[in-house]
């Protein structure tokens, strides 16, 4: 019987140029080992996509296969499976063992490979699972296993420069897709046709602003009636019709950042009950964006928008927090947790980070102003206040179209 390697090194061709520089990969990685070396972990076994893409660069398709990032004091290796060959090496800053399938638990003895046994093996709770946890135990015996989770979603609150301009590019190219979904909102149009002009007019400014990107994962949902009362409704096939109203939302993903419009429209007109709790909505949004200010916290600024909301009697169609923070995260993975607009996130703002002010209202199907009322805008957090860096119009003014 032929023998067959457990794992390899498939560097073929050479490196792609990332979003970032090496010295930025280098510095995040600093960070993280910063973290280790203060809680005494000797190797971190990263299994997530958005941790994965933040300190490597590589942002791996799973069907199904684990894929991880491995960080010791001095290597960072990332592990990916054989069916993409060459092409996380290429896109990763560091180091790449490919495992093989030809028999069962390979990726475990590739991460070995890097960390050894008996050390002290960090990893995130949050995403590995129980299976997988397991055979890290029992592959790597650790003399202490410690959970990473909070720790590096911390640093990523945290944005770079490299980083804000990166999200600034985004919030744009959102914008483009914004235009191009007013342009296409029309009685007798269908929500997929209007959600794929803007998703179409996205990737094109995409491509073309960032050349030596890959290109994936941007996506429109843009809601009519009564699919616009929830936040992450699918498209459907429903035709517009006058009076209607609308949810525009452009998700634009450039090297796995996300960014986000997000506008309330109508069709053609408005009727009176629903302009008076559209115009509502946009005050709560102004309000709230006035807050997004150093030293506040996310609990209090959630408290000061539900006094807003509660003293017009409207606080009971609230469903969800009022924003959360950007940066590595996608409709399926990524969620930095810790900076969200909720009664029970006590983070602090500071210059650095980046964050949405979305407030959103749900008026039931069988009352006056049916329908889901949301604005959304990104601002970063600067040293004395923040900057919007959404650039659609919201409110009534512009958004009676079609």
């Amino acid at each position: 019987m032929t023998s067959r390697p457990e794992m390899y090194r498939f560097h073929n061709g050479e490196k792609a140029k990332l979003q970032f520089s090496s010295d930025e990969y280098e510095a995040r990685l600093a960070g993280l080992r910063s973290t280790m070396a203060d809680n005494g972990v000797d190797a971190v076994v990263l299994s997530s996509m958005h941790n994965i893409a933040y300190y490597s660069g590589f942002l791996y398709c799973a069907f199904g296969r684990p894929y991880a990032l491995v960080v010791t004091a001095t290597d960072n290796v990332t592990i990916s499976a054989g069916i993409d060959a060459g092409q996380p090496w290429r896109r990763c800053h560091g180091d790449n063992i490919t495992y093989t399938d030809w028999q069962r638990d390979n990726y475990w003895r590739a991460i070995r490979s890097v960390t050894g046994t008996g050390k002290v093996v960090g990893y995130e709770a949050d995403h590995l699972t129980l299976l997988q946890k397991g055979k890290l135990d029992a592959f790597l015996k650790p003399s202490r296993t410690a959970d990473v989770f909070e720790a590096t979603m911390r640093q990523r609150m945290h944005k770079s420069p490299a980083e804000i301009s990166l999200i600034r590019e985004g919030a744009r190219v959102a914008d483009v897709g914004g235009y191009a979904i007013r342009d296409a909102v029309k009685e007798g149009v269908r929500e997929i046709d209007v959600a794929m002009a803007g998703r179409d007019a996205m990737e094109a400014e995409i491509a073309r602003s960032f050349p030596d990107a890959e290109y994936r994962d941007t996506w429109v949902w843009f809601q009519s009636g009564l699919n616009t009362d929830g936040a992450h409704n699918p498209v459907t096939s429903r035709v517009l019709q006058r009076g209607d109203i609308l949810s525009l939302n452009t998700f634009p993903m450039i090297s796995g950042y996300y960014t986000a419009l997000e506008r309330t429209m109508f069709v053609g007109e408005v009727d009176e009950a629903s302009l008076k709790i559209w115009q509502a909505n946009v005050a709560a949004h102004e309000f709230g964006m006035s807050l997004l200010i150093p030293g506040a916290s996310c609990a209090e600024v959630t408290e000061k928008i539900n006094d807003f909301f509660a003293a017009r009697d409207l606080l009971q169609y609230r469903t969800f927090g009022y924003g959360h923070s950007f940066g590595v995260l996608s409709h399926y993975y990524g969620r930095e947790a810790g900076l969200e607009l909720r009664e029970d996130i006590d983070t602090v703002l500071e210059p650095g980070m980046v964050i949405s002010m979305e407030p959103m209202l749900t008026i039931a199907a069988d009352q006056p102003g049916a329908g889901g009322y949301r604005e959304h805008d990104i601002l970063v957090i600067t040293e004395d206040g923040n900057e919007n860096i959404t650039g659609y119009p919201y409110g009534p003014d512009f958004n009676v179209v079609g």
